[in-house]
C-alpha cells in the first residue's frame, strides 16, 4: 500500500483503504484493515471518520487515543493549510473578508478562542497567531505575547478576533477591555490594532465597523 501511495498518491485507493494506510502510522503491528471497515460502517462515509471526535473514535475497537487523534488532525492540517493559503493569496483588507476567513478558521470550535491576524502594509496576512484557548465563555489576553508577534513578524496592523460558543456575537464588557488593551499595548510598537471581531457560528460583528475603533 505504501508502495502504491509513493507511486500515485491515492489516486484508486477506496476509501476504507486510505484509512488503512493512515491508522498504519499509528497502529504499525497490527492488520488495520478490519480497523478501517468497522470506522467505515461506525460512520458512513470518509468525511464522517475524519470528523468525529476523538472521544467517540476511541469507541471503535482497536482504535486508541493515537490512533483518534492522527485521524481528526490529518482534515485540521489540511484545512489549516489551505486558509493560511487563501488568506496570503487575498488581503484582509475589508471587513467583508477578514469576516469570511475567521468564520472557517473558527468552525466546529467549542471552545472561546483568542487569534491574532498579523499583517503587512496591504493587509496581507503574515502570521495566525493562536493566543489563548479557554473554556467556553471565556479566553484571556496576554499582552505581552501580542506584541510580541506583531514585532517578530514585522507587523504593521493587527487584527484581534475570538468566537462566542454561545452563539451571539455581540462583544461583552471584557471583550471591550481586551480591546482597549491590545489597541494601547500595540501603539508602544507602531503597529495598529484595526479592528476586533467576534465570530459567532456563520456570523460575526466588527468592533471597527460598529465605530469602536474609529
Amino acid at each position: 500500500m505504501r508502495k502504491r501511495f509513493l507511486a500515485g498518491g491515492l489516486e484508486g485507493y477506496a476509501d476504507h483503504e486510505a484509512l488503512e494506510l493512515l491508522l498504519y502510522y499509528a497502529i504499525p503491528r497490527r492488520d488495520t484493515n478490519p480497523i478501517a471497515h468497522a470506522l467505515m460502517e461506525r460512520y458512513g462515509s470518509l468525511s464522517a471518520v475524519l470528523s468525529a471526535p476523538v472521544e467517540d473514535l476511541q469507541k471503535v475497537e482497536g482504535i486508541g487515543e493515537s490512533a483518534a487523534i492522527l485521524i481528526r488532525l490529518a482534515p485540521l492540517l489540511c484545512r489549516k493549510a489551505q486558509l493560511e493559503d487563501a488568506a496570503r493569496a487575498t488581503a484582509l483588507n475589508s471587513t467583508e473578508r477578514a469576516g469570511k476567513y475567521l468564520i472557517e478558521l473558527f468552525a466546529q470550535e467549542k471552545r472561546e478562542i483568542l487569534y491574532q491576524l498579523c499583517l503587512d502594509q496591504k493587509g496581507k496576512l503574515l502570521a495566525c497567531k493562536r493566543l489563548s484557548a479557554g473554556s467556553a465563555n471565556g479566553a484571556d489576553l496576554d499582552v505581552r505575547l501580542l506584541v510580541e508577534n506583531a514585532v517578530l513578524t514585522s507587523a504593521s496592523a493587527v487584527i484581534l478576533s475570538h468566537n462566542h460558543p454561545s452563539g451571539m456575537a455581540a462583544p461583552s464588557a471584557d471583550d471591550y477591555s481586551a480591546t482597549d488593551r491590545a489597541k494601547a499595548a500595540l501603539e508602544t510598537v507602531g503597529v495598529r490594532l484595526v479592528d476586533h471581531i467576534i465570530v459567532a457560528g456563520r456570523d460575526f460583528l466588527s468592533m471597527a465597523d460598529s465605530g469602536y475603533l474609529s
